[in-house]
């Protein structure tokens, strides 16, 4: 049962790391990357409701805690599709992804600031740990080397912290309410917010276009149903091995983009993308520990 959790676990990281590629994709044929991550965020939406009105009487929970919680996640996951790629098209899906994976400093910076964990040493490093990644990564150690753009930098980070958000209020929202009445009523208010900034016009034209299938294929695998196999797989493992397996999506996406659309990464960057990685794979099996 536990390789069954990892499985799934793993399953649902690989999907999420394709997914930056299929966004890739979309935006290289002219797409907006705001219509791109409405429609991830909605097609998920879609699946969620499905499998929250499969079993509606053991999932419905009327409690207002829970929709605050859940609208915070909500606006957490906008943030995060949306800058995911934005960063993507600014710099590249391997730069974007490891960025991301910040989340787990920003989430233990948001903590020492409300005081609910204490500070000591080992996290601070691990802190200055991931930011000597950045550093490398991005080639901010010298104006003359600077790989990734301020914006691809900037949007991956704010992928990153919204990544946190989301973390933050999907937790406090489950200990209240289901997973699958979580997930639906944070999706719902991410579709919402998204529709009061992409070009509807153009998310219009997405239905009878030819890429339509793409949009589709982004927000099953990408969203819907990488989002139930990792509820699913999480129950089934530990927070340890959790941490370590969800690794896997920096890499596929990495993968994704350097052997299948030609991204380029220097051997610096690649120390620096290893950096980050496993500094936040220590930190967070630390703290799962």
């Amino acid at each position: 049962m536990r390789f069954a959790g990892v499985g799934l676990v793993m399953l649902a990281a690989v999907c999420w790391g394709i997914s930056g590629g299929i966004g890739d994709i979309l935006m290289n044929k002219g797409w907006d990357p705001i219509v791109i991550s409405f429609y991830r965020g909605a097609v998920a939406f879609i699946c969620f409701l499905a499998w929250f009105l499969i079993r509606f009487k053991q999932n419905w929970t009327f409690s207002a805690r829970l929709y605050i919680w859940s609208l915070l996640a909500g606006v957490g996951v906008a943030g995060n599709f949306t800058f995911y790629f934005l960063s993507i098209q600014a710099s590249s899906i391997a730069v974007a992804a490891t960025l991301m994976y910040t989340a787990p400093v920003f989430v233990l910076l948001i903590s020492f600031l409300l005081r609910l964990e204490r500070s000591t040493w080992f996290k601070w490093g691990c802190i200055f740990g991931v930011l000597l990644g950045i550093i490398l990564l991005t080639g901010s150690y010298s104006t003359d080397s600077i790989s990734v753009s301020f914006l691809g930098a900037t949007a991956g980070l704010a992928a990153g912290l919204s990544y946190a958000l989301f973390i933050f209020g999907f937790k406090n929202a489950s200990s209240i309410g289901n997973p699958p009445t979580t997930l639906t009523i944070a999706f719902f208010s991410f579709c919402l917010i998204l529709f009061l900034f992409m070009d509807t016009e153009e998310a219009a034209n997405v239905v009878t276009s030819s890429d339509i299938g793409w949009f589709l294929l982004l927000g099953i695998v990408g969203a819907g149903l990488s989002f139930i196999l990792y509820v699913i797989g999480i129950r089934r493992t530990a927070p340890t091995t959790a941490s370590m397996v969800a690794m896997v999506e920096p890499v596929t996406a990495s993968l994704f983009g350097v052997l299948l659309l030609g991204d380029h990464l220097t051997s610096i960057q690649v120390i620096g993308m290893t950096i980050i990685l496993l500094t936040v794979t220590v930190l967070s099996v630390k703290k799962a520990d």
